[in-house]
């Protein structure tokens, strides 16, 4: 093995220091933290994120036989927020977004997700396909009484038309949720995978699954990473015991080549909650191997 050593990696996401909104292919970080509803501290998402992603950049993707590096990439470093004003946040996020080709977001609470897709969907015109993992539906319609909050941003990409809920997927629910919320989730056509089944499935199966559901249109990655057991990501916000593994989400993933992926976003990671940076290498992770399918596409 040559070249710079692991701990010598440049502070960009795998090392990359270019820094180009033009890019084909354009990572950015959104240090958007003020509407989580348990612990703060997802506003260093990104930078941990990045620093994490050096344990990646020592050779190929082993299944894929890929190097993200490869492609038309750059680090534009973070967007711009408005300090303590999520309305005008989310407008200047949306707006930043916009000059990115094809967008993968570090955040950051999972609000950010909602002006990503406003982008992206006026981009092209038409409703996305949703492939969202994570322990929470995200649909409530408000949380603690705000409209706007980490918990309610899929409420408004559906109202809004952004995603189509019939080409809509959830993977790892869990969390405690009220009735309401879940039958209009369901009523709307999204296909929930709770954890307990996607811990009875294989990931192979459960790849189909979201196949069937995105189909060929363009679609999204929305990945929380509450996703995982918190065994695995203890660094986030609103931890939920029962879990998927960290080899679970990657075994799905590694499995979704050849979709008309427009973008992704890894959020929730909360790095003042993190032990031995567990939590910010697996968000790492999830992105290189999102990235791995695009390279190998």
């Amino acid at each position: 093995m040559a070249g710079t050593p692991t701990f010598a990696t440049p502070p960009g996401f795998l090392g990359i220091t270019r820094q180009d909104r033009g890019a084909g292919f354009c990572i950015a970080g959104i240090p958007l933290d003020i509407g989580t509803t348990n612990r703060s501290g997802t506003r260093d998402g990104p930078a941990a994120i990045r620093r994490a992603s050096r344990m990646l950049v020592d050779g190929m993707h082993p299944a894929h036989w890929t190097d993200p590096r490869s492609l038309d990439i750059a680090d534009a470093g973070d967007f711009a927020i408005a300090l303590g004003d999520i309305p005008a946040s989310l407008a200047l996020i949306e707006r930043q977004a916009a000059e990115c080709a094809h967008l993968v977001a570090l955040g950051g609470e999972h609000l950010v997700t909602l002006p990503l897709l406003r982008a992206l969907s006026r981009r092209l015109g038409a409703p996305l396909g949703l492939l969202h993992m994570d322990a929470h539906v995200d649909t409530w319609e408000t949380n603690f009484g705000q409209s706007l909050a980490h918990g309610s941003v899929f409420f408004h990409a559906i109202r809004e038309g952004l995603v189509d809920p019939r080409r809509m997927i959830q993977i790892g629910i869990r969390s405690p949720v009220d009735r309401e919320t879940w039958d209009w989730t369901l009523g709307q056509g999204v296909t929930v995978v709770t954890a307990q089944e996607a811990q009875e499935a294989t990931p192979a199966a459960l790849a189909a699954r979201v196949r069937a559901v995105l189909g060929t249109a363009p679609c999204y990655l929305s990945f929380d990473i509450d996703a995982l057991d918190p065994a695995f990501a203890p660094g986030t916000g609103t931890p939920e015991v029962g879990g998927l593994a960290s080899w679970q989400a990657q075994g799905i993933l590694r499995r979704l080549g050849g979709l008309a992926w427009a973008g992704m976003d890894l959020v929730e990671v909360s790095p003042p909650h993190d032990q031995a940076e567990i939590t910010a290498l697996a968000g790492a992770t999830m992105v290189w191997e999102y990235l791995s399918l695009l390279a190998a596409a």
